[in-house]
């Protein structure tokens, strides 16, 4: 159960946790080009109501089993957490970030262990037999690292890119410390939304969303937008992971909220804005 204050509660700023949270833009060619797979969170959710974000979530402490390193392909924590910055504990990002686009987009980032092959879901038995799985996992009563030893997987975390690094303004009443990370979406796995905290989904060109969101037909997260402004610069998903694959360490990005004299959000500074540094 979460503790966040309800919307029309007072709360204080500074006792709001930063929360750490993972997610992962997928992306493919597509008849018209590079596209993102995107989600539309429910009216009813709490952070975010009815905007498109990439499949994603928080950091739980499964993701961090001590024996998680084992089905983690190309990947130790040392070098996950070397990546993000922290002393240890990174790989469970990763983790995270798979986790999460299995239960939320049904999409699962893993290769067979004995063949290096992709999972794919190209056939009725196997799709109802992970689609039963992703209900398990996102319900808690069956465990990522024990679907793979089940199934002889590898999570495919070498080929899952860190590009991206936000953290939630302070002043709102849920905060996240996120890392974005970017995947190419495996053949013969059609991602769809759960119809529970996800309500629809899509396939879309970059260019297309950013139209879209300027127009105001896309609702668009500062952070998701950045994000889509990345991989809009590359025409294919092979220059996007490319380029991805060169990030390194990326800065971390923190808005500020700028409000009025009663204390009203009226908009977010953004690193290098004029105003950021007096808010």
């Amino acid at each position: 159960m979460s503790n966040a204050p309800k919307q029309d509660e007072p709360f204080d700023p500074d006792k709001v946790p930063v929360k750490p949270a993972a997610t992962v833009l997928l992306v493919r060619d597509g008849d018209d080009g590079l596209e993102v797979f995107m989600l539309r969170r429910t009216f009813s959710a709490a952070f975010a109501s009815g905007m498109f974000v990439f499949p994603g979530g928080k950091v739980d402490e499964v993701d961090a089993s001590t024996e998680i390193g084992d089905i983690c392909e190309g990947l130790s924590d040392e070098q996950a957490s070397s990546l993000l910055g922290i002393p240890s504990g990174g790989l469970a990002y990763w983790v995270a970030s798979i986790r999460e686009c299995f239960e939320e987009a049904g999409v699962l980032l893993a290769h067979h262990r004995d063949t290096d092959d992709v999972v794919r879901f190209d056939d009725a038995a196997t799709a109802a037999r992970f689609e039963s799985e992703r209900e398990n996992i996102h319900d808690g009563s069956l465990a990522l690292l024990d679907l793979c030893r089940r199934e002889n997987l590898h999570l495919s975390t070498h080929n899952i890119h860190y590009v991206s690094h936000w953290i939630t303004p302070k002043g709102e009443r849920r905060r996240f410390d996120t890392r974005f990370f970017v995947a190419r979406a495996p053949e013969a796995q059609e991602p769809l939304h759960d119809d529970g905290e996800t309500i629809e989904s899509m396939w879309i060109n970059p260019h297309e969303a950013i139209r879209r969101h300027r127009e105001g037909d896309l609702m668009l997260m500062p952070p998701t937008l950045a994000n889509i402004e990345f991989i809009a610069a590359h025409a294919t998903a092979d220059g996007v992971l490319a380029a991805a694959a060169k990030v390194g360490t990326p800065t971390t990005i923190l808005p500020k909220l700028k409000v009025d004299k009663d204390g009203r959000v009226i908009g977010i500074a953004m690193p290098g804005d004029p105003d950021y540094d007096t808010l």
